[in-house]
């Protein structure tokens, strides 16, 4: 009888693990599965596979709870710390938020990968408006002439050229720098490119770490290796914390 309660419990128990909002109560009864599990074990003339299914059942519902708890932390986190962005472009039409609903016809929300906001852009996030003014593409000759330690692509790669600017709009008295702004290359297969891959030393670089204050902008280059074709579109993020906006390289 006492193996059959400890199963019983555990099994309620691991349901409530599973629930986001009743994760307490599922790790109240886990242990005293766990515990009653045990004790039916030593219990003279009784059947043992309860008990043992109830200690089983509680450890694994014990891991899905921690997981439950950690996955319901993070989004919370991610929730409270990322910011709107909003994408304003060159044709005088109006704000657009990041994730509005697709159009009547279906149409990918405008700055999806599917469907990236066009060059020109003005990505505005909390603290920080990005524009891509340019992306030039098989940018090779311009790059190795810039310095000598520069070297071929790899075979397969090509240079590109990325020139943008970043203008702080928060309203902290110290200011903040460009580094917080994230710029990434995504390939048409969905694969990021790493700038670490290869280290360029391209013509009037962004100073990414000079300080910017209310208002104030700072426009630069930023040279990636990026398989040919290059074809795929940038990743732009207005802010540690912002979400991703795509942008056309065209």
């Amino acid at each position: 009888m006492l193996g059959i309660v400890a199963l019983a419990v555990s099994v309620v128990g691991f349901i409530f693990a599973c629930i986001p909002g009743a994760l307490i109560v599922g790790w109240v009864l886990l242990p005293v599965g766990f515990i009653l599990g045990i004790i039916s074990l030593f219990l003279k003339d009784k059947a043992k596979w309860q008990g043992l299914t109830a200690i089983i059942v509680s450890v694994v519902g014990t891991i899905v709870g921690f997981i439950v708890f950690f996955a319901v932390v993070a989004t919370s986190f991610n929730n409270a710390f990322q910011s709107e962005v909003n994408i304003s472009t060159n044709d005088d039409s109006a704000v657009v938020e990041e994730d509005a609903a697709a159009a009547e016809d279906d149409a990918p929300a405008a700055g999806t990968r599917e469907n990236p906001a066009p060059l020109g852009s003005a990505v505005e996030g909390e603290d920080w408006t990005v524009v891509i003014n340019s992306v030039t593409t098989g940018a090779t000759d311009q790059i190795l002439a810039e310095n000598q330690f520069n070297e071929a692509p790899d075979a397969g790669t090509e240079y590109i050229l990325i020139n943008y600017t970043v203008t702080y709009t928060g309203e902290d008295a110290e200011g903040g720098m460009p580094v917080m702004v994230g710029l990434e290359y995504v390939t048409a297969a969905g694969v990021t490119v790493d700038p670490l891959d290869k280290m360029l030393m391209g013509p009037d670089e962004m100073d990414s770490m000079s300080t910017l204050y209310n208002g104030a902008s700072a426009t630069g280059n930023e040279a990636l290796q990026v398989p040919t074709p290059a074809d795929g579109v940038l990743a732009v993020r207005p802010g540690m914390f912002a979400d991703t906006v795509f942008v056309a390289i065209k």
